[in-house]
This record gives structure tokens, sequence and C-alpha cells, in this order.
């Protein structure tokens, strides 16, 4: 559980060296106006802590952690080495990193810091361990948050020399490493280890695996900053201090299986676009991501109380949307939903960015409907903290498929990893079916149904994971150019390999037909979108839908043997749908609830039902048998219960008390 008392986390960034002290003891007014429990300190603040090398200034850090305790509002408190103070880039630029051109990235934004430079990592552990020594006792501290947003590429001389060593530690010798990256082709083979360099620029297409082990190496190295901070903290705190670093959402930077498994809470940042109509459900793939690499519940570390800045144009929340998003996050496993950030800055690239006080002041709508989350969200404490969201389907995910898939020289750059992904998630979340993620070597027996919208990189262990899951009964729905290569981004013998080619029930996969982005592909049932694939089918594979009229007329577009199933196009997104729901229901997967209007969510965490209204109109939602009373509005409904615009409910049945009792599919 993230907080001990059992509460929801509530608050977000707050940044008050950005403005004069007198306007401290409004914040915190303002904060338990809101309901606030938890903000976060310190992110930015290395050049305001360490003015000059080796100096320190705590004593305004000292003043806000005595002034939040005071108040009754935790801290969770960061190490400030995601933006290094220009001192150290002037005085040590060897700690600068550089892009694949070679061209320094220099400060004067935030990230600027090269994660293989010794000089950062011994200035970086040394902040942090002031820090921890400092502040490892003090009773406002509920977390440690590590940096912020890892997302940092270097391509220069420092990265090259770890990335030797990497390489060194990851192959052993030079055959090894030539056998890997396959260098034979275009006489790319290195005699020793000084000719190995990061993906720079190159005349042409650049070598695949070599991408694919700077990009492993990337998420290595940045992973090496956290656990140096995040050993120090633990050094010199007592007790148990829970230690985060925040995601970006489905970021191509960092292997998040990996990391997730170095941290105590997971946690991510998510800013859906309000103008997309699709932004519920893009909240929840994230969300559902995020609790597939939490094993468990997870922390909103930051979302939008209003508009962003970095769109080209930046539209806010519509009244009540904000509120919705925060409850879907709660239903989809998060133990606290935070912001950034707390006051919006007047100054800096961010101005334009929404706080949960902004320019309007405490006035303004965006305050007013933060107040009404704050005190919704005590009435789930108790009940929902710490238990768990039910879902009978994984969708499958891995970082090192979508980086050997994401590079130049494929058959259409139109295919895109993180573009499938959500259209297959888009596809379970409109038939109303929830999902975990998970990775393709899990343990998967939990799951009636699993999903792989496509892998174009599965490892041994991972292919034999999913032949075990199906021969023990599971359902397996796979989609187009999966399994084609090996951990080395090397063709499996037959264009996809042998055992998932007998899985499924194909006998050959003679070529695959990527289409034009404006073209699609007859089928009998449906169209096809994005591919299309010329295969045989075994003989005793059922050809569920096949292609109609053009190169493909006849072949088979969908095909299953038993219980697994391939799909060898992008189904239009209604009919894709449709098809996972089939599969679903063979499998025994039933939605929550029977019916659901158009737009309505529902998610069982523990024995909460959570009714989410996506829809800009009010909806009526049949209930499930037997009386229901509403935690966030004390209400009781025993036949069905209204949604309004945006609206949210939190069911539990009545007469439980706290919500205790056995969570039932209707």
């Amino acid at each position: 559980m993230i907080t001990p008392d059992g509460r929801i986390l509530f608050g977000g960034d707050y940044n008050p060296e950005q403005w004069p002290e007198e306007v401290w003891a409004d914040d915190v007014r303002l904060m338990k106006a809101a309901g606030v429990n938890s903000v976060t300190l310190g992110v930015f603040s290395w050049a305001k802590l360490e003015p000059r090398p080796g100096a320190r200034d705590f004593g305004w850090l000292d003043r806000l952690m005595d002034l939040m305790h005071e108040h009754g509002i935790g801290v969770v408190l960061a190490t400030p080495t995601a933006s290094p103070p220009p001192w150290l880039g002037r005085l040590h630029p060897e700690t600068l990193p550089r892009d694949e051109h070679g061209q320094i990235v220099w400060w004067g934004a935030r990230q600027q810091f090269s994660h293989s430079s010794l000089v950062y990592r011994r200035y970086a552990a040394a902040i942090t361990e002031d820090l921890a020594v400092r502040y490892g006792h003090h009773p406002a501290l509920r977390m440690w948050h590590i940096n912020n947003e890892y997302c940092t590429f270097d391509y220069g001389d420092e990265a090259a020399r770890a990335f030797r060593v990497w390489l060194r530690e990851r192959y052993g010798c030079l055959d090894a490493l030539n056998e890997a990256w396959g260098t034979a082709f275009w006489s790319q083979r290195v005699d020793c280890w000084d000719e190995v360099i990061p993906p720079r620029r190159a005349q042409y297409l650049k070598n695949p695996t070599q991408l694919l082990d700077f990009r492993r190496f990337t998420s290595d190295a940045l992973m090496e900053c956290y656990l140096a901070e995040r050993d120090l903290v633990r050094r010199h705190t007592p007790g148990v201090i829970p230690v985060t670093t925040n995601f970006m959402p489905l970021w191509i930077g960092q292997d998040a299986w990996a990391w997730s498994a170095q941290e105590d809470v997971v946690s991510v940042d998510s800013y859906p676009d309000p103008r997309d109509p699709l932004g519920g459900q893009y909240n929840a793939m994230i969300a559902d991501l995020t609790r597939g690499q939490a094993g468990g519940p997870w922390l909103l570390m930051e979302q939008a109380a209003g508009p962003v800045n970095f769109r080209g144009v930046n539209h806010p929340k519509p009244p009540g949307l904000g509120r919705l998003w925060t409850f879907q996050a709660v239903a989809h496993g998060a133990d606290g939903v935070c912001y950034f950030q707390w006051r919006q800055s007047r100054q800096g690239a961010e101005k334009f960015h929404s706080g949960m006080v902004g320019h309007a002041g405490e006035e303004g709508r965006t305050f007013q409907e933060i107040k009404r989350i704050g005190r919704e969200l005590p009435a789930l404490g108790g009940t929902v903290p710490g238990t768990h969201t039910s879902a009978d389907i994984a969708v499958l995910h891995d970082w090192h498929s979508w980086w050997a898939s994401g590079q130049d020289g494929r058959p259409s750059s139109l295919v895109r990893h993180e573009d499938v992904l959500r259209s297959w998630h888009r596809a379970l979340w409109e038939a109303k079916l929830p999902v975990d993620f998970a990775h393709p070597e899990h343990d998967l027996a939990a799951y009636r149904m699993v999903a792989v919208p496509q892998l174009y990189l599965l490892t041994d262990a991972a292919l034999d994971n999913l032949v075990s899951y199906v021969r023990s009964g599971g359902t397996l729905v796979c989609g187009f150019f999966t399994g084609i290569v090996d951990g080395d981004d090397r063709i499996r013998p037959g264009g996809m390999d042998a055992r998932l080619r007998e899985l499924l029930g194909i006998r050959t996969v003679h070529e695959w037909w990527p289409l034009e982005a404006e073209d699609t592909v007859d089928c009998v049932r449906f169209r096809g979108t994005l591919w299309s694939e010329e295969l045989t089918a075994a003989e005793d594979a059922t050809v569920v839908t096949a292609y109609r009229g053009g190169e493909l007329d006849g072949l088979p577009a969908v095909l299953r043997r038993g219980s697994a199933w391939y799909l060898s196009t992008l189904p239009e997104p209604e009919a894709l749908s449709a098809l996972l729901a089939g599969a679903a229901a063979e499998a025994g997967v039933r939605p929550p609830v029977a019916e659901l209007p158009a737009g309505v969510e529902a998610v069982r965490r523990g024995t909460v039902l959570f009714l989410l209204n996506h829809g800009r109109r009010p909806a009526d939602v049949t209930l499930p048998t037997g009386t229901h009373r509403d935690l966030l509005t004390g209400e009781v409904a025993t036949d069905s219960v209204r949604l309004e615009r945006y609206g949210v409910a939190a069911l539990v049945p009545h007469g439980t008390g706290t919500g205790s009792g056995a969570a039932q599919h209707v």
C-alpha cells in the first residue's frame, strides 16, 4: 500500500522556490482547503540547493519540510538530478550529452546530462547523499522520488566508453559481438573494441542489432543512475520509506519491465489530450500498463489540472473531465493521484501549463474542481487502497520488440508498435473488457485470454511460454508480423518461428503485403488496414475469414488452430473489437456489467464497481442484482444509476459497511 494510513495520495509537484516565501502560508491554506495530503518537493531544485560546486543551501527546504509537517501534509522528496545547474556543464563539459550528429546538448532546459559521465554521477551522488542524511529522519518524509522522467540519449565519447563496457559484459568477445550484429553484411566487422561506437549519423541505414543493443544499453545506463541514488537514500532512511521514479507514458527509452522491478512504488505521468474522443481509452491504457508493471497498486505522479503547453494547440479540460480521468486512474489501480503542478508558474517554459491553482487563483474553475476531488477521494479510503483491479485478459508488450521493430529498412514505416498496441487496447476497451498488461515471458496461467497485438521480436523463452499457455487451455489471439526475429533481430527460418506457425495453424508465410496509408484490403467479414500477408494454412487450421479480391483473393486473413487465433491484417476498429470480443466470449471472459451504454466504462477494483461515463451526455446504467451504495455520494440504488456528463459512481453492495463482499461478474 502506497500510504500506510490507507488514504489515497492526493497532491502534486510543489515548486515554492519560484515564489516569494510569503506565498507559502497561502499555499498551505489552499492545500488544506483542497484536501491535499502530499506534495513533491525539490524536483528541479539543484541550482537552489547547490548554487556553486560544493556549496549547500538547505535553509529554505528545512523551513518547507517543517511547514508541511506542521500542517499534516506529507512530502515526496525528490533528488534534483534531472536538471543539473549551469555551472556543472560550464566546468565539466564532458557531463553534457551529444546527439547522434555529435552536437552538444547544452544547458538551458533540463535533462542535459550524460548518463555515462562519471563526473555527473559523482556530483549527483553527493547532492543525493546530503539530502538523504539531512531529511531521512524528517517526520514529513513519505516517499523518495529519484530524478524525473529519465529520457536522456547520449551518443558522445562518455557514452561510447560505457557502451563498450556494456557490450563486453554482454558478449564477452568480439567474435560473439560480430556474430550477433551480423557484421559480415556491408563489411562492418570490428577488429578491436575501439572500433565499436554508438549508432551515430551514418551514410545510409545503420546496423539494426547495433541500434537494438544501444537502446538496451541506454535503458541500463539510465537505470544505473537511478539505482545509485536509490541505494543512497535507502542507506540513510530509517524504517520503510518507499522509493520511486516517474515513467513517461509508453515511452520508448526505458525497458519499464526491468525498471519496475527496482522500484518500491511504480509511478507514471499521464497527459491525455482533452480533444481526443478516445482520451479516456488512452488514459486507461497507460493505467493498465503501469498496473501491470507494478503488479498491483501504482501512483499517478503527474497529470494536468487543465491545459498542457507542449501540443500545437493546448485545449483546457471541459468541466468534469479532469475529475473523470482522476477517478478512472483510481479504478484502474492507482493509490495516488497527483498533478504537475500545485501553483501555475508565472515564468519559465511551462508558464502556460496548468496548475492545481491556476492563474485565475482560488476562485478559478480549475481550483474549484480540484477541491471537489479532494473532498471525494477520502470516501474511498479504507475500501479501495491496496486492492487489485480485476482482469481476465492479458495484453502482451515488450520494449525490446518495440526497439527492434521501430527501425528503418522494414517492410512498412507505417507500422508503429505503439499505434498497433493502442488499436488492440481500444478494441478491448470498447468491448467493455478490462485488461492487464504482461511481459511475454511472464506467467500467464491466471488469464483466460492473452492478446498479442504485435511482437516482432520474441525470445525462445517467450515462444515456449506462449506454446505452454495454449497447450494448458488458454486462448491466444495473435496479431500480424509477430515472432519474426530472435533476440539479435535475426530473421527466424521460414519468416516466422516454427513453434508459433504450428501453434497458429500457419504452414507457410510466402510474403508480407504492407498497405499504403490510404489503402484497405477487403475480407469476407470486414476491411483490413495497414498490413496483409500471403499465407498458406495448415490442414487442421480453420480459416475464420479470407481475403476477397486482389492478389490475396481466397487466402486466409484470420485463421485459428484450436484456441490459438492469428490476424494477418489490422481489421477496422469495430471489426477488431468484435473479433476480440468473440474470442474472449469463447474463453469465458465476460464484461463486469452485462450491458453498458456507449461511452460508459465499468471496472471492478476489489469490491468496488466503478462506473465511468466518458460521454458528454447523461447515461443510465442497469445495475447488477442487489442494492448498491455509491461511496462518493452515499446514495443507494437498486435497479439503475444515472451518470451525469463525465459522471462517476463507485458502487459497493449496500449494507457491507466498507464494501466487503465477493466481487461478481454479471
